[in-house]
């Protein structure tokens, strides 16, 4: 499909972010202008959204490696063939019920993927293969805040203030694990474009006292969710959303749905670099 083609059958999906290309079945491999076309739109949209997919596991890692060094799923016991599919994440209990858990490390909260690496990651793929229908409301649902936005719109004596911090990160699952910072407002290695950078994982602002470090987080997190920043995605059966992790928080909304429907998703994981 030509580049122009592609383009026609998109849909922009709201003003905070995302892109929906329709008519695009990526089972199949993909020419390299075609890549470059999808790979534009992202850095464009921050989000962009193919419905109506049939993806194997092993595909989804195949059509993620377009865009970088995948995240292997699995230890080294695994055989290679089966290290290089995409990771299963569910609502399921260990006997196959839909169930809520709630913790401090829970994606519920608003985050980045893996802030606490010292080159997170640039993209995260999640394909739906289960999800609540329709009727069962919002729970389930993905929100998406756009921290480029946030931080245009911030007055440009908090811009002044925020220049240079560094946010301290360390998982959620595991505060025994060394910490690594980065920039509390980064630059997007590919269009230059600056964003706040925090999030769940975020401890504190490095070299503010705790208590401040406290208020600042807070105050920018209300300020970057605000809903002319957030785009939220309504899973249908059949979607791949790509995202930047560069650029957005997002958090898997509660509700009634989750407690009541199976919700399976296959993500995939893009490498990163180290922010500046």
């Amino acid at each position: 499909m030509a580049e122009s083609g592609l383009l026609q059958l998109s849909n922009r999906l709201s003003p905070a972010g995302g892109l929906e290309i329709a008519a695009l079945d990526l089972s199949r491999p993909l020419s390299s202008d075609l890549v470059g076309t999808i790979r534009t739109a992202i850095l464009a949209h921050h989000i962009v959204v193919f419905p109506r997919q049939s993806l194997t596991r092993e595909r989804q890692f195949e059509f993620a490696a377009n865009f970088g060094a995948v995240e292997a799923h699995g230890g080294e016991r695994w055989e290679a063939k089966r290290r290089r599919v995409a990771h299963v994440m569910s609502n399921l209990d260990t006997a196959g019920n839909p169930t809520i858990r709630i913790s401090p490390a829970a994606n519920y909260h608003w985050h980045t993927d893996k802030p606490y690496w010292p080159a997170p990651p640039s993209l995260t793929l999640l394909y739906a293969v289960e999800v609540p229908p329709p009727e069962a409301g919002p729970g389930g649902d993905t929100e998406f805040a756009n921290m480029a936005a946030a931080y245009e719109a911030l007055p440009e004596a908090a811009k002044r203030r925020l220049a240079g911090l560094r946010v301290a990160f360390r998982p959620a699952f595991d505060p025994s694990l060394p910490e690594v910072d980065h920039p509390l407002v980064r630059t997007h290695p590919e269009t230059g474009r600056k964003s706040l950078y925090f999030g769940n994982h975020a401890t504190h602002i490095v070299g503010l006292p705790q208590a401040e470090s406290a208020v600042v987080l807070a105050d920018l997190l209300e300020h970057a969710t605000q809903r002319q920043f957030v785009y939220v995605h309504r899973w249908r059966l059949g979607d791949l959303v790509i995202w930047d992790n560069r650029v957005l928080l997002h958090r898997l909304v509660l509700g009634e749905g989750l407690r009541r429907y199976r919700r399976i998703m296959h993500r995939s994981v893009v490498a990163g670099s180290v922010p500046f």
